[in-house]
């Protein structure tokens, strides 16, 4: 049997559990700030899209492709809010164990049952 965590297992969980916490909500804070700044540049950037195709000139045609790489890298940022590798580690290690585990399986069964 194993035994009771101890008073430093708790604390180091605590610990790891905080650390997770503010990571959490500096990320939050990320996507909040993205997320006001796209729906302030998208205004924008239908604007000067319109202005451009009556008018024809570089300062709009700069303009246009300065927004689009700011919102390009804001919908870089907002993506990646849910795709992260520890969201994926741990159900991909159990893929490839179980997925590896009934491959070994299936090849036992069918030798042995051919």
């Amino acid at each position: 049997m194993s035994e009771p965590p101890s008073a430093a297992d708790w604390e180091q969980a605590l610990a790891q559990l905080e650390n997770d916490l503010m990571a959490l909500k500096t990320r939050y804070h990320q996507v909040q700030t993205a997320q006001k700044t796209r729906a302030e540049l998208q205004p924008r950037h239908t604007q000067v899209r319109e202005h451009l195709r009556r008018h024809k000139n570089r300062e709009a045609q700069a303009e246009l492709q300065q927004l689009q790489r700011q919102l390009a890298e804001l919908e870089v940022t907002l993506e990646s809010q849910l795709l992260t590798w520890s969201s994926f580690k741990q159900p991909f290690w159990q893929a490839v164990r179980f997925g590896g585990l009934g491959f070994v399986l299936g090849v036992a069964l069918h030798h042995w049952l051919s």
